[in-house]
């Protein structure tokens, strides 16, 4: 299931915009962000949208302004995912932080999830009604009726406009005609300038270049989030001063674009390694001379320990190795 769905998938590549829409769709929410639902209480709520009922919602708090009170609503979402045996790790210490992409990215998951509970069927689910029992919910739902109803307005008020044009059409008209380019209707009577049509290929170009750039903006996130790791790694005091590292952090910390930079830092690099050779084979060179000298000391030391037996013989012996000598040499000249 969704559980085990890769970062390449489809459902990561999904926009703020969508998300936040879903969720404002599914739980009647006025949300700005998708980091403002760090606190878990929206995440309980999704999964008791997918699974009417299965949520405890008398433990969920949509009032978590601190970390434990969050944590408290993760453990009841932990609770859930165990009931329905989903395997998904919940990273609570990153999702508390309102990191956006952490945030962002566990919303796609959820998302993903709920569309596939769903099947895109929807059920009479009350959503303000379910938060009843949670603390914290009657100030959610009281922004939430004031959002929907100022939204209800606005969309009500442009049908009433063309009236109270017309009313006041004569004493205003100068604004209108500088206010009323565009739905002024041609001379020749018929449709309007703006056609419906324009307009909606207008809306549909607007929603692909929101899209664009909500993935761009993932995309910025991601990297930059690769790019602070690796400084925190090469701040370790372990491998901060080794030549890899400073070059590497003359990369990242340079302010402009300049080839140069790779150029620099690989001829750091180089030379470090000329260094290592070079230090190599002075050290086999030095293990070398060591070899000969040892060798010459155990040579010395014979020397020294055959003089010293020598100095022991008595004179008897002395004058039997004599004898022996000048023995073998009488045979040698014989």
């Amino acid at each position: 299931m969704a559980a085990h769905i890769g970062m390449m998938d489809a459902a990561y590549f999904v926009g703020r915009s969508e998300i936040l829409s879903w969720i404002n769709s599914t739980l009647h929410l006025n949300l700005s962000k998708v980091e403002e639902a760090c606190g878990g209480a929206v995440h309980c709520q999704l999964m008791d949208a997918a699974h009417p009922g299965l949520v405890p919602m008398h433990k969920v708090n949509f009032d978590a302004k601190n970390e434990y009170e969050m944590i408290q609503n993760y453990k009841v979402l932990q609770e859930v995912f165990n009931k329905l045996k989903i395997t998904k790790h919940i990273e609570v210490n990153k999702l508390v932080k309102g990191r956006p992409l952490d945030n962002l990215e566990f919303m796609q998951w959820l998302k993903r999830y709920c569309d596939s509970v769903n099947r895109g069927n929807s059920h009479n689910y009350n959503p303000l009604e379910r938060r009843e029992a949670c603390k914290g919910a009657k100030e959610v739902n009281k922004r939430s009726a004031t959002s929907h109803t100022a939204a209800k307005n606005a969309s009500t008020a442009p049908k009433h406009a063309p009236h109270s044009a017309r009313r006041n059409d004569v004493p205003h008209v100068s604004s209108t005609n500088q206010s009323g380019k565009v739905s002024r209707p041609s001379s020749s009577g018929g449709a309007s300038t703006y056609s419906e049509t324009d307009r909606a290929a207008h809306e549909q170009q607007i929603t692909e270049l929101k899209l664009s750039v909500d993935s761009l903006e993932k995309e910025r996130d991601f990297y930059f989030a690769k790019l602070r790791d690796i400084e925190i790694l090469c701040q370790c005091p372990e491998i901060e001063n080794l030549p890899v590292v400073e070059a590497v952090k003359r990369i990242l910390y340079a302010m402009d674009d300049d080839a140069s930079l790779v150029t620099d830092a690989e001829a750091m690099i180089s030379e470090q390694h000329q260094q290592v050779e070079t230090l190599s084979c002075t050290s086999e060179e030095a293990e070398e001379r060591l070899k000969v000298d040892t060798q010459k000391r155990k040579n010395i030391v014979n020397i020294d320990v055959d003089i010293a037996a020598s100095n022991t013989l008595s004179p008897k012996q002395r004058m039997s190795d004599a004898s022996d000598v000048h023995s073998s040499g009488s045979l040698v000249t014989y």
